[in-house]
């Protein structure tokens, strides 16, 4: 290295350019460095793999264990806006400086002896955040699978719980071409004698087949706990415990109930080491918050923010819009990475949007806003539906909004850059002016 990084963005960039050309896919380089720096934790630790449903049921357990007084060290990815939301602190985004020395350390370690030991971007910046949060002396961490979990630098940690969410077709190139092989991936954050909860209500067999040959302690949505409500209240019931008359949790949306009910299941495996009363999970699901997941903003018009870029999550995001009610023009800001299967996501929504922005997103993976009509016109049977291509999400929404009446809604979903690149100056508060009708 010739010179040392100084701030945060110098390190980000020094760990792009380190990425290996080929990457051997196992984690015994991950844990050599971790070894070096002295990473682990001496509290409960729960661990949330998962295509969708990771980043909502992150959120619920931190704000759970916020509400019963523990301290928590929370790890997710990606971040919307700024690279300092991955490690939350107590609730708070990690300060700069903080990670700037973490990164250094790791820096340090990974050269020690005579060969410096490679590390993806991704591995390198787990271990610095790994290490911020072990010297914040936490007493519970969450930690979020970045791409499967089997060999995600975050398996090195040794959880006393593992959260499966739901699991559909994502990252197909890496994980395997089918929800059996994804699942195998998923599961390999399972540990022997140690509570696995998985929320999803079809698990693939790979999943249950797994926990079976490593011995886990399996909880299983509909075996092991199950869920009720109607339109006011919910209630969650499993092994000993019930909770009832429940608020719906403020992270909106039908899908969000699963997450929840998982969330419930780990909180009740791990209620020796963890005690928490009723009333601190009423207080977590009742001021539980997370940008970009069926975000909506009120304003004229409607603004709804969704991460959705794969199937799974586009159909969820479909149907939490069509039970929003009525709106007379649906508006779309859409942008995702060129690896998702787009086509299967514009086909979920299509039927709902008459007005279509697609952008270009600041990453070499992105799909070209050119690339997105294209496939969008393909498939488009509606001639009362249009589309325009934009340079970057802020000028889609703009545009959006200049065509917008203020009774429409606009939704920007797909990547998280896409969502990120309309919150980087903060929430928008949208005001249209009415427009002549012809």
């Amino acid at each position: 290295m010739k010179s040392t990084p100084q701030t945060l963005n110098d390190w980000l960039a020094h760990c792009e350019q380190l990425h290996p050309t080929t990457i051997d896919m196992g984690l015994a380089r991950v844990h050599t460095v971790a070894r070096r720096m002295g990473i682990g934790f001496a509290c409960p630790v729960i661990t949330v793999a998962g295509t969708n449903g990771k980043g909502s049921t992150c959120a619920m357990l931190e704000s759970i264990l916020l509400q019963a007084g523990y301290h928590t060290g929370v790890y997710t990815s990606p971040h919307l806006v700024h690279f300092e939301e991955r490690l939350r602190l107590n609730g708070e985004p990690v300060k700069a400086p903080e990670l700037v020395a973490a990164l250094a350390r790791v820096e340090s370690a990974r050269n020690q002896g005579d060969d410096a030991v490679s590390l993806t971007y991704f591995e390198f910046t787990t271990l610095a955040i790994l290490d911020v949060m072990r010297l914040s002396a936490p007493e519970v961490v969450i930690l979020e699978v970045g791409l499967g979990g089997r060999l995600d630098a975050v398996n090195i940690i040794e959880p006393d719980c593992a959260i499966i969410t739901s699991i559909d077709l994502d990252h197909t190139a890496l994980l395997g071409e089918s929800r059996e092989a994804i699942g195998y991936e998923k599961a390999g954050i399972m540990r022997t004698g140690k509570p696995v909860v998985v929320s999803d209500p079809m698990p693939p067999q790979s999943v249950l087949d797994r926990a079976l040959e490593v011995g886990a302690d399996l909880w299983r949505v509909g075996v092991d706990f199950n869920v009720t409500g109607d339109k006011q209240q919910w209630a969650w019931a499993g092994r000993g415990r019930r909770y009832s008359g429940m608020a719906y949790p403020a992270l909106l949306g039908a899908n969000q109930l699963v997450n929840a009910a998982g969330v419930l299941a780990a909180l009740n495996a791990l209620r020796d080491q963890l005690p928490i009363t009723a009333q601190a999970v009423r207080n977590g699901f009742a001021f539980v918050d997370l940008p970009g997941r069926f975000q909506i903003v009120p304003g004229q018009p409607n603004l709804v923010l969704d991460v959705a870029h794969n199937p799974h999550a586009a159909a969820a995001l479909a149907a939490n819009l069509d039970a929003m009610g009525f709106f007379p023009t649906t508006h779309a800001v859409f942008g995702a990475m060129a690896d998702k299967d787009i086509t299967a996501v514009l086909l979920r929504l299509n039927p709902l949007v008459d007005k279509w922005y697609f952008t270009n997103l600041p990453a070499e993976r992105a799909a070209r806003a050119t690339d997105l009509i294209a496939q969008w016109a393909l498939l488009n049977k509606r001639k009362d539906c249009s589309a325009e291509v934009y340079v970057d999400p802020e000028s889609a929404l703009q545009a959006a909004l200049s065509q917008a009446d203020p009774a429409d809604r606009i939704v920007v979903f797909g990547s998280f850059l896409t969502v990120g690149g309309v919150l980087k100056d903060g929430v928008p508060q949208l005001q249209a002016k009415h427009l002549p009708h012809s």
